[in-house]
């Protein structure tokens, strides 16, 4: 496709967004819902034609030589089909925040004043590999009562044409057009550069993929991004704490699952507590194969461990998302030097307190600067579903307009309405 095609086929597709975009934020709750439930019956139908053409990915990626883990993160298992389709029937399932009023107040005028809950527009969103992610941002989309554009990674394509089609299938199903849910027909990443610069057509941009990427959008983006760069998420040992409870939540912050965002990537222990908590959290994670990038102190006590792997920390170690089994630990004297490294170092992710000290807790939840900020519980819940936002469709280290997991709520916005019978300004 030629430079001009291109910028031909992003503007007619921005259009089209923009039109449907203005029949879906006025669409009711019902035809909102019976299209997801479409979409969920045609996913089942439709599982072996779908597999059909994400079979072409496969065989594509395996010859290109990507690895593995990618590969697999590329399949569309009937499993994955599955779950897509209860995910649509989830969201079916919930209220409808389009419409909802809020906080309304009789001012001494006789007006009364509050806010209602609208949807952005039209949103772009650019994310790589997983080919369900299709279907969550669209299933989102038609929900929170948006259009989308969807621009997937080009190892995917043929799956996510696919999966397109049947979106768009369900929403015809419904009434509603088919429009409202696009996916970006090129592979050419000159398409990108256009969808992030047409403020006329697209209100905000989500990118959902590698650092390398979501930098990109960010930097040249000319409509506003809700994205988060890194997750270095820390977990933080009180000195007054259950010690069963700090080893449960730290393991599993960390090593439940170590390539998510929501991870834990440092910890952080009171020099108090460290002789008690470090050789007990150190033993479990050598039996786990983590590495553990250590300060001095710290180092001293975990050296005991048998078979653990201790390399001493760099300064960039702090600030670092490993995506791996690779934790920084380090030793601090005060909860206020926790709080003020955590601040420095961390990525304004998720981060955690373990104590038993309800003070000290409720001081780290009001000062630690994070999209998310939790006490005794581990990093890992910070996640859409797990918030019962029945799906994300990213996660924003932002502070405008949405922050942490981005649901149904934060695709929308809020907008003032007067409501008066006559009443003029004096």
């Amino acid at each position: 496709m030629s430079s001009q095609d291109t910028a031909a086929t992003m503007a007619h597709m921005g259009a089209a967004a923009r039109a449907a975009a203005r029949v879906m934020a006025a669409a009711s709750t019902a035809a909102k819902n019976a299209a997801l439930l479409a979409l969920a019956a045609r996913l089942r139908r439709e599982t072996a034609a779908l597999q059909q053409a994400n079979a072409k990915d496969i065989a594509a990626a395996m010859a290109a030589g990507l690895a593995a883990p990618m590969v697999d993160r590329l399949k569309l298992t009937p499993k994955i089909v599955e779950t897509a389709a209860e995910g649509c029937e989830q969201l079916a399932a919930m209220p409808d925040p389009v419409g909802e009023i809020s906080a309304v107040q009789r001012r001494p005028s006789g007006i009364s004043v509050g806010r209602m809950r609208v949807p952005l527009g039209v949103f772009g969103m650019i994310y790589e590999s997983r080919p369900n992610v299709t279907i969550e941002a669209a299933s989102l989309a038609i929900k929170s009562g948006n259009a989308a554009i969807l621009r997937g990674g080009s190892e995917a394509i043929h799956s996510n044409v696919a999966l397109a089609q049947v979106v768009q299938a369900a929403l015809a199903d419904a009434g509603l057009p088919p429009e409202a849910v696009q996916l970006v027909p090129t592979t050419d990443r000159e398409a990108v550069g256009r969808l992030i610069a047409m403020p006329e057509f697209v209100d905000v941009i989500i990118p959902r993929g590698g650092k390398g990427l979501i930098a990109r959008i960010s930097a040249e983006a000319k409509v506003p991004v809700i994205k988060h760069l890194d997750g270095n998420c820390h977990v933080y040992v009180d000195a007054e704490v259950d010690l069963d409870l700090a080893v449960r939540v730290t393991d599993n912050a960390k090593t439940q699952k170590v390539s998510p965002c929501n991870a834990a990537e440092s910890l952080l222990v009171h020099r108090d507590v460290a002789g008690a908590f470090l050789p007990r959290i150190g033993a479990v994670f050598a039996a786990k194969g983590v590495e553990m990038r250590c300060g001095p102190r710290a180092k001293a006590i975990l050296a005991s461990v048998p078979g653990a792997k201790l390399v001493d920390a760099a300064e960039a170690d702090w600030f670092e998302e490993y995506l791996a089994a690779v934790i920084s630990i380090k030793l601090v004297d005060s909860l206020d030097e926790a709080i003020e490294r955590i601040n420095r170092y961390g990525s304004h992710h998720t981060d955690a307190i373990l104590t038993t000290n309800h003070p000290n807790a409720m001081r780290f939840l009001r000062e630690v600067d994070s999209a998310s900020v939790m006490v005794n519980a581990s990093t890992r819940f910070a996640d859409g579903f797990e918030y019962g936002l029945g799906a994300e469709i990213g996660i924003s280290t932002d502070k405008l307009h949405a922050r942490g997991p981005v649901g149904l709520e934060g695709l929308t916005s809020l907008k003032w309405i007067v409501l008066g019978d006559g009443q003029i300004r004096r």
